[in-house]
C-alpha cells in the first residue's frame, strides 16, 4: 500500500488503458472503500452501476453520444466538431475495461415541505455521493489502476437510466471509467494561495 501522499498527488485522470481486463474482486475491493466515504446523516444515498461487457459499454456510449449530438446540433456547433467530440466520448466509454456510474439516491434523505431545505437535502446527497467517488478514485490508484470521472451522465440521465435498466430512484451522477494505464499524465495545481482565504 503507498503513502497516502503519494496517492493523492499522483493520481491522475487516465483516458487510454491497456486491453487487460480488471478482475472482479479488484472492482469490488474498490467499491468497497468508496463505501467508506462520509454522507450526510451517515444515509449512505451513493449507487453504482458496474458496466463490464462490451455490449452494454457500448450501448451507453452510444446513447449518451447521441445525446451529446442533439445537444450540440441545438446550440449550432458545427458537425465536424460535434463528430469529434461525441467519437472521443465514445472511444473513452467504450475502450474502457470497466465502467462505473456513480448514481444517488434520495430514498433514505430527509424531506422537507420547502424548496430550500428540500435543495439542500438534496446537495448534501450530490456531495455525499462524490465523496464516495473520491475514495473510488484514490483507491483505483493505490491499486495501480488509471481511471476518469467524467460529468457526461448529468447531460443525459434518461439515456443512461434506460441503457442500464437502472431503479427509478436511481439518479446519474458520474461516470468513471476504469483500468490499467495505457498512458501517463502530467498535471499541475494552481498555487494555493489562489484558492485560500485566511480569516
Amino acid at each position: 500500500m503507498a503513502d497516502l501522499k503519494e496517492v493523492i498527488y499522483g493520481r491522475r485522470s487516465i483516458r487510454r488503458y491497456l486491453d487487460r481486463p480488471v478482475p472482479r474482486p479488484v472492482v469490488e475491493a474498490l467499491l468497497d472503500a468508496a463505501i467508506w466515504a462520509p454522507s450526510a446523516h451517515n444515509r449512505q444515498p451513493w449507487r453504482f452501476a458496474v458496466v463490464e461487457t462490451a455490449a452494454c459499454k457500448e450501448g451507453l456510449a452510444r446513447a449518451m453520444g447521441e445525446r451529446l449530438r442533439r445537444d450540440l446540433k441545438a446550440d449550432g456547433v458545427p458537425d465536424d466538431v460535434i463528430e469529434k467530440d461525441a467519437t472521443r466520448s465514445y472511444s473513452r466509454i467504450a475502450g474502457a475495461p470497466v465502467v462505473i456510474v456513480l448514481c444517488l439516491t434520495m430514498a433514505d434523505m430527509d424531506s422537507y415541505p420547502d424548496e430550500r431545505r428540500s435543495r439542500n437535502e438534496y446537495l448534501m446527497a450530490v456531495q455525499s455521493t462524490a465523496m464516495a467517488g473520491q475514495n473510488l478514485l484514490l483507491a483505483a490508484a493505490n491499486a495501480g489502476l488509471g481511471a476518469c470521472w467524467m460529468c457526461a451522465p448529468l447531460f443525459a440521465p434518461d439515456a443512461v437510466r434506460e441503457v442500464l435498466a437502472l431503479p427509478a430512484d436511481w439518479q446519474p451522477q458520474a461516470l468513471l471509467t476504469l483500468g490499467y494505464p495505457a498512458e501517463q499524465r502530467e498535471k499541475t495545481r494552481r498555487p494555493l494561495e489562489e484558492a485560500v482565504l485566511w480569516r
